[in-house]
C-alpha cells in the first residue's frame, strides 16, 4: 500500500520546512480569495431563492445562473491556466481580482438597477456571476501552480494537504461573517453588506499579492508566443494525455453530486430541516454570541450548518494528509470519494437538524481524503514547466460536474422537493383548491394556507408534506451519480495499470 520509502523517513516538519516562500504567500492569498468568495456563495442560494429571498427567482433560474457560472470558472482555467505559464502569473492575479471586484459591487445593486423587473434581476444576477465567474477561472491556475511549483514527491501529499487546510480557513469564516452580516432574513435582512464585504477583501488581496507575491521561473520561450498559440497548445496537450483525460472525465460523475452540497442543501434546509436544535446547542456553546447565526425563531442558519464542512477540514486535513500521504494517491482519492457519498446522501435524507449537521461532518471526512488528493495527482502529473496549466485542466469535472449539476438539480428540485410546489399539488389533490386558486396566492401564503386548511400548524404542516411527496428522494438520485463515478474510478484505474 505504502507508494514510496522516502515518504515514510522524511519527517512531518522537515518537510514542511522545504516548502518554498511563495507556497506561503499563495496560501494566504487563496485564504482570502475564498473568504470573499465562499461569504457570498454561502448566502446566494437564499438571496436568489427562498420565500423571503430578495430576487425571487425559481430554482431552474437559479440552477441555471449557478450553471452558467460553474461553466466560466471551471473551462476558463483549461486556457486561462497556460496564458498564465506563458504570459505570468502576477499578470493573471491584477485581472482576477479586478474582475471578481466587480462582480460583487454589482451583486450588491442588483435591485437598485433593477427594481421590480423579475426579468432584469435574473439577468443582472448572471452578469455578476459571470464576472465572478471569470474573475475565480483567471486566479486559480497561477496560484495551484506555484503551490506546485514550490513543492516536490517528497511534500506533496502533506503540502496540498496545508494548502486545503489554509483554503479552508477562508471557507470556514466566510459563511459565519456573511451569516452575521445579513442579519435577520426577516427582521433586519441587510443582504448587500455580504456582497460589499467581498470586494473590500478581494481590494486587499490585490495589493496583499502586488507587494508581496514573487514571479515564478517560467519558460522564456513561452511570452513569445501568440494567444491563438497558447490556446491551441494548451488544447492539444490535454488532448494529447489520454490518461488525464479519462481520469478527469470519470471524476466529474462526483463533483456533479459534490458540489450540490454548497449549491442545493442550503435551500433544502431551509425549507425542510427543523434545525432549531442545532440553534440551541450553538446558544448553550456560544452564548449571546450565537444570536448573529439563528433566526428570530431560533434556528440556525442554513449556512452554519454547511460551514460544518470547513470546520472539520481545519481540524483534521493535515493530520489526515500526513497519514495518507504515505499510500497510493488513488487508494485515498476512492476511499475519500465512498465516505463523501455516505455523507451527502445522510445529509440530505433527514430532517432533523442534529443528523443533518453529523453527516455534513461525515462528508466532510471525505472531501479531505479525496480532495488534496485530487489536487497533487494533477499537480504532480503535470511536466515541470505546465504546472499551472495542469492545474487548470484540473477544473474541468467542476466544469461538467458542477455546471451540468446546477442545470439539473434545479428542475429536479421544482420537480421532487421544492415545498411551495409540493404544498400547491396537496391543496389541489387533498383539500379541493383549484389550481387556479392555488396559483394565485403569494409564495409567503402558501403554507399558512395549507396549514390553515388542513387544521394544523405551520410546522406540521410542512411534516405533513415531507411524509406524503418524500422530498429527500432528490439526494438519492444525486448521489446515484456520484456512486457510478466511484465505480467507473476504480475501473479506469485498473484499467489503467493493465
Amino acid at each position: 500500500m505504502v507508494e514510496e520509502e522516502t515518504k515514510k523517513k522524511i519527517s512531518a516538519w522537515a518537510q514542511v520546512r522545504a516548502m518554498g516562500y511563495n507556497f506561503w504567500i499563495s496560501n494566504a492569498s487563496e485564504a482570502m480569495e475564498r473568504l470573499a468568495f465562499f461569504g457570498v456563495r454561502a448566502i446566494l442560494p437564499l438571496y436568489m431563492f427562498s420565500p423571503k429571498s430578495v430576487l425571487q427567482l425559481s430554482m431552474t433560474e437559479k440552477g441555471i445562473i449557478f450553471g452558467v457560472w460553474a461553466w466560466i470558472q471551471c473551462l476558463l482555467p483549461m486556457v486561462t491556466g497556460g496564458y498564465s505559464d506563458a504570459y505570468g502569473y502576477r499578470k493573471s492575479l491584477v485581472v482576477a481580482f479586478t474582475l471578481n471586484f466587480l462582480g460583487y459591487i454589482l451583486m450588491a445593486n442588483i435591485i437598485g438597477l433593477a427594481g421590480d423587473s423579475h426579468a432584469l434581476r435574473f439577468w443582472i444576477m448572471m452578469m455578476a456571476a459571470m464576472l465572478v465567474g471569470m474573475g475565480t477561472a483567471v486566479f486559480k491556475p497561477p496560484v495551484q501552480g506555484a503551490v506546485a511549483k514550490a513543492l516536490d514527491e517528497s511534500n506533496s501529499g502533506l503540502g496540498f494537504g496545508i494548502f486545503y487546510w489554509v483554503v479552508n480557513i477562508g471557507g470556514f469564516l466566510a459563511p459565519m461573517a456573511a451569516a452575521w452580516l445579513r442579519g435577520d432574513p426577516v427582521l433586519n435582512p441587510t443582504w448587500s453588506h455580504v456582497f460589499y464585504g467581498a470586494a473590500i477583501v478581494t481590494a486587499l488581496n490585490l495589493a496583499f499579492c502586488l507587494i508581496l507575491f514573487r514571479e515564478p521561473e517560467r519558460d522564456p520561450k513561452a511570452g513569445e508566443k501568440s494567444s491563438a498559440k497558447v490556446f491551441i497548445d494548451t488544447m492539444k496537450q490535454l488532448w494529447h494525455d489520454q490518461s488525464m483525460f479519462r481520469f478527469l472525465l470519470v471524476v466529474s460523475g462526483f463533483w456533479f453530486m459534490f458540489m450540490q452540497l454548497w449549491d442545493l442543501l442550503p435551500n433544502f434546509i431551509d425549507e425542510w430541516v427543523d434545525t432549531t436544535d442545532v440553534g440551541a446547542f450553538l446558544f448553550s456553546v456560544l452564548g449571546e454570541g450565537a444570536h448573529g447565526f439563528v433566526t428570530a425563531s431560533g434556528a440556525a442558519k442554513p449556512e452554519i450548518l454547511i460551514n460544518i464542512d470547513s470546520f472539520t477540514i481545519i481540524l483534521f486535513v493535515i493530520p489526515l494528509s500526513w497519514f495518507f500521504g504515505r499510500y497510493k494517491m488513488m487508494t485515498s482519492l476512492v476511499l475519500g470519494m465512498i465516505i463523501g457519498l455516505i455523507g451527502f446522501i445522510g445529509a440530505g435524507v433527514t430532517n432533523v437538524g442534529l443528523i443533518a449537521a453529523f453527516f455534513i461532518f461525515v462528508f466532510a471526512i471525505g472531501e479531505i481524503i479525496c480532495s488534496p488528493k485530487f489536487s497533487e495527482y494533477v499537480g504532480m502529473t503535470a511536466p515541470p514547466d505546465k504546472k499551472a496549466q495542469y492545474m487548470g485542466y484540473s477544473n474541468m469535472p467542476f466544469a461538467f460536474g458542477w455546471g451540468i449539476g446546477n442545470f439539473v438539480s434545479g428542475p429536479l428540485y421544482d420537480a421532487f422537493s421544492s415545498k411551495a410546489e409540493l404544498a400547491k399539488n396537496y391543496l389541489v389533490e387533498h383539500l379541493n383548491m383549484t389550481t387556479a386558486q392555488v396559483q394565485a396566492l403569494s409564495p409567503s401564503d402558501i403554507i399558512p394556507t395549507l396549514a390553515k386548511r388542513a387544521g394544523v400548524s405551520e410546522h406540521q404542516a410542512v411534516d405533513l408534506l415531507w411524509k406524503e411527496y418524500h422530498p429527500w428522494i432528490i439526494w438519492c438520485i444525486l448521489g446515484l451519480v456520484g456512486l457510478v463515478s466511484i465505480i467507473g474510478m476504480i475501473w479506469n484505474y485498473k484499467t489503467s495499470k493493465k
